[in-house]
C-alpha cells in the first residue's frame, strides 16, 4: 500500500467514498474540534452524545457551536461499554423526542469508540436516519469505530449484535485531543494500528519496531490506520465481502471480551485474538512461522497481553459461534496467507482451530486491561 503524505504538523484529509453512499472525509490534524462549528453550519439543533468522563470538555464543544447560533444539548452516557446498551440508546432518543429534532439537526459523538458506535446507531435510527459527525477522542475510535459507517449496541449474546450501517457526515481526528489520554488507552488503540500493519500496511509495524509506544509516529500511525480502513470500506461499506478482513484477531477478540463481561480494553481482547489468528494462519493457511511469532513479539513490545487462562476454551467457543461473523453454527476467521495478504477461512478443522489457542493458553490471567 502506497501512501503519499503532506508536511509533519499539517492537516490530513483522507477520503472515504463508500459504494452507493455519500462520501466524506477523515480529518486528522491538531486542533480540529475548533472546525466543529464549522462543519456543522447551518444546523438548527446538535445533540453531543458523550461519556461522563469527557463532561467538561463536551459542555466546552457545546458553547462553542451555541456561539456560531447552533442550538446545542449535550447528552451525558456512561464510560466504557455501559454506553452501548440499549436503555442508553432509548434515552437517547427520547432526549431526541423532547428536543424535537428533526432531518435538518446532526447529532455529534464526542469520545471513545463506545460513544462513537452508539451516537452513530442513534443516529441511524432517528427518523430512519439523521446526520451524524464524529470526533473520536481515542487512538481507537480514530483509527477504527469512528471510520467506515459501522455502529451498534451490545446484547446479552455478544458484541455489536444490533446496530445499522450508517456513514457520518464527517469524522474529526483531532490529534491534540490525545495528549492526556493514559498510556494504557493509547496502548488499547495500538491493537488495531497493528492489526492495519499486518493486513495491509507493513510499513506501520516498521514504525512501531522502532517506538513501540507509538509517541514518534503517533499521527502518521494513524493517519495510515485510518488509509487502510477507509480504502477497504470504499470498496464494500456493508461487510458483503472484503471488508470482513477487518475482522483480524476479532472473532477470538469479542469472545474474551464477552467471557470477560467487557471488563478487558477492546484492544487488549483484539492483541490476544490477533496472536491466536496468526497461529490458525501458520496452522491453516501456511502462514511462515517468522511473520507468526512477529505478532507476539511486537504487540509484547507495545505492552499488551498476549495470552489468556487454557480452562476458559470452552466458554471461549461457545462465545464464538454466535458471533456475527458466524454463518449458523460455522466458525469463520480471517486468516493470513502471509503479510499483508489476508483472507476469509470458513469452516476449518476443529482440530486446528483448538491447536491455535495453544499459542495464547497460559496457566492464568495475564495482562492488564482495566
Amino acid at each position: 500500500m502506497t501512501v503519499t503524505r503532506g508536511v509533519p504538523g499539517e492537516l490530513v484529509r483522507v477520503p472515504v467514498a463508500p459504494a452507493g453512499d455519500r462520501p466524506y472525509e477523515v480529518l486528522v490534524g491538531d486542533g480540529l474540534v475548533g472546525r466543529l462549528a464549522a462543519t456543522v453550519a447551518g444546523r438548527t439543533r446538535a445533540a453531543v452524545i458523550h461519556p461522563a468522563a469527557l463532561a467538561t470538555a463536551a459542555a466546552a464543544v457545546a458553547a462553542d457551536l451555541r456561539a456560531a447560533g447552533i442550538e446545542t444539548h449535550p447528552i451525558q452516557v456512561p464510560d466504557g461499554e455501559a454506553a452501548k446498551e440499549l436503555a442508553v440508546a432509548g434515552r437517547c432518543w427520547d432526549e431526541l423526542g423532547r428536543l424535537g429534532f428533526t432531518r435538518d439537526d446532526v447529532v455529534i459523538g464526542f469520545g471513545g469508540g463506545t460513544v462513537t458506535d452508539l451516537a452513530g446507531f442513534v443516529a441511524a435510527c432517528w427518523l430512519r436516519g439523521v446526520d451524524v459527525v464524529q470526533v473520536p477522542t481515542t487512538v481507537l475510535a480514530m483509527v477504527d469505530a469512528a471510520v467506515g459507517g459501522k455502529t451498534g449496541i451490545d446484547t446479552a449474546a455478544g458484541k455489536n449484535l444490533v446496530g445499522a450501517f450508517h456513514q457520518p457526515l464527517t469524522v474529526l481526528c483531532d490529534t491534540a485531543l490525545l495528549a492526556t489520554l493514559p498510556p494504557v488507552e493509547v496502548q488499547a488503540g495500538l491493537a488495531e494500528v497493528v492489526k492495519a500493519g499486518f493486513i495491509a500496511d507493513p510499513v506501520i509495524l516498521d514504525l512501531l519496531d522502532a517506538d513501540p509506544t507509538g509517541a514518534t509516529d503517533l499521527p502518521e500511525l494513524i493517519e495510515r490506520a485510518i488509509r487502510v480502513k477507509a480504502e477497504v470500506v470504499s470498496g464494500d461499506p456493508r461487510e458483503a465481502g472484503r471488508r470482513e478482513i477487518l475482522n483480524y484477531g476479532h472473532t477470538l477478540g469479542h469472545a474474551i471480551e464477552k467471557v470477560e463481561h467487557y471488563r478487558w480494553r477492546h484492544g487488549a481482547a483484539i492483541s490476544v485474538g490477533m496472536v491466536y489468528a496468526a497461529e490458525l494462519s501458520r496452522l491453516a493457511a501456511g502462514l511462515d512461522a517468522d511473520v507468526a511469532a512477529r505478532h507476539r513479539e511486537l504487540l509484547v513490545r507495545v505492552g499488551l497481553p498476549v495470552g489468556y487462562p487454557a480452562q476458559a476454551w470452552p466458554e471461549l467457543l461457545a462465545a464464538m459461534r454466535v458471533d456475527k461473523k458466524s454463518r449458523g453454527r460455522m466458525l469463520r476467521f480471517v486468516v493470513l496467507d502471509a503479510l499483508a495478504a489476508p483472507r476469509l477461512l470458513a469452516d476449518p478443522d476443529p482440530a486446528l482451530v483448538r491447536a491455535a489457542f495453544d499459542a495464547v493458553a497460559t496457566a492464568s490471567q495475564t495482562g492488564t486491561t482495566t
